[in-house]
């Protein structure tokens, strides 16, 4: 029995010592207090780019319920590089829902998960720390339905 014990405690040890393959990603989502996103309410992320050779994904990844009122969502995204002191700012619609009234993603029960691309190879020209700000573009004020709003930022093979 101690040897088996002891037999499973190291291999459990060596799993933990040993380094997995690097996912290359980043991903960070920000609540949206309530699921009512007020215009005034401009959540930002930053991430650090660190190789400007390779291409990257880019996607806004949104999570909203099922009662979210609309087919779209049309976003204000604000980007900085590092060393600028300017934002840049670009609007974007992100389609939520299919033709048919069904969601694009994945749901369980009434939230739905979705991951949309902006940018699918994108090649970062300068190291450094890349600050990403959203504003909702609709016209309701607060928006309801979005309960969280984020950036992936994937490493291309």
């Amino acid at each position: 029995m101690t040897f088996r014990l002891s037999l499973c405690l190291t291999l459990l040890l060596s799993a933990a010592a040993c380094k997995g393959p690097s996912l290359n990603a980043f991903e960070k989502d920000i609540s949206i207090r309530g699921g009512a996103w007020a215009m005034e309410n401009r959540p930002s992320v930053e991430f650090d780019v660190t190789d400007t050779v390779a291409a990257y994904n880019v996607s806004v990844v949104c999570r909203h319920t099922d009662g979210y009122a609309y087919k779209n969502l049309w976003l204000l995204i604000s980007t900085r590089r590092p060393g600028d002191s300017m934002f840049r700012k670009d609007r974007f619609e992100l389609t939520l829902q299919k033709n048919d009234g069904s969601w694009y993603g994945t749901g369980m029960d009434d939230i739905w998960d979705q991951r949309i691309p902006l940018y699918p190879t994108l090649h970062f020209n300068r190291i450094g720390t890349y600050t990403v700000v959203f504003e909702q573009n609709m016209r309701d004020n607060p928006l309801k339905g979005i309960l969280d709003i984020g950036l992936r930022v994937e490493k291309m093979p």
